[in-house]
């Protein structure tokens, strides 16, 4: 394994995990490792540039497709913008308070949002805040599956297996 394949094997390793935080931005991450993997095996002309403006285009659509996921789930429910800002409050906090937090931190949150700064009925909260936990989680995985995706493409053409473009 070289260099340039481990230290993108780190990011990537890093960006997996920070799918499931919606502060850690993920998907930029794995490319910053997939820049610096190209920087230290040394560029080799337009073939890693093609290469890492598709990354940068994939980055794009990762960071749409988890946003585009959370306000979906957020509006079909009837969620709020409050809604959407209290769960990602909620999964913050949730960090401290172990694995089960990824689940109900944002629920609590994005409830807490509906209930205190909207005054919302209980029932109209909860069904808000279930669509908006909805949206999260569907978007958590759309990042997840994209970054996975995207970490073999570039561990296979580290490897000297691919192209610059699938």
């Amino acid at each position: 394994m070289t260099l340039a394949s481990l230290v993108f094997l780190v990011a990537w390793l890093l960006a997996l995990a920070g799918s499931f935080v919606p502060v850690i931005p993920a998907t930029a991450l794995l490319l910053l490792g997939a820049a610096a993997g190209v920087w230290i095996k040394g560029y080799a002309g337009p073939g890693d540039g093609i290469f890492l403006g598709v990354l940068v285009l994939l980055t794009l659509v990762s960071s749409f497709a988890d946003n585009i996921a959370a306000a979906w789930g957020a509006g079909r429910y009837g969620g709020s913008r409050q809604a959407m800002w209290g769960a990602v409050a909620g999964s913050l906090a949730g960090l401290f308070l172990g694995p089960l937090s990824i689940i109900f931190g944002p629920l609590l949150g994005a409830f807490a949002a509906e209930l205190l700064l909207l005054r919302r009925p209980v029932d109209e909260a909860a069904r808000s805040a279930f669509g908006t936990l909805v949206g999260l989680l569907t978007g958590m995985a759309a990042k997840f599956v994209l970054n996975f995706v995207i970490g073999l493409w570039v561990l296979w053409r580290f490897w000297g297996q691919g192209p610059a473009l699938f």
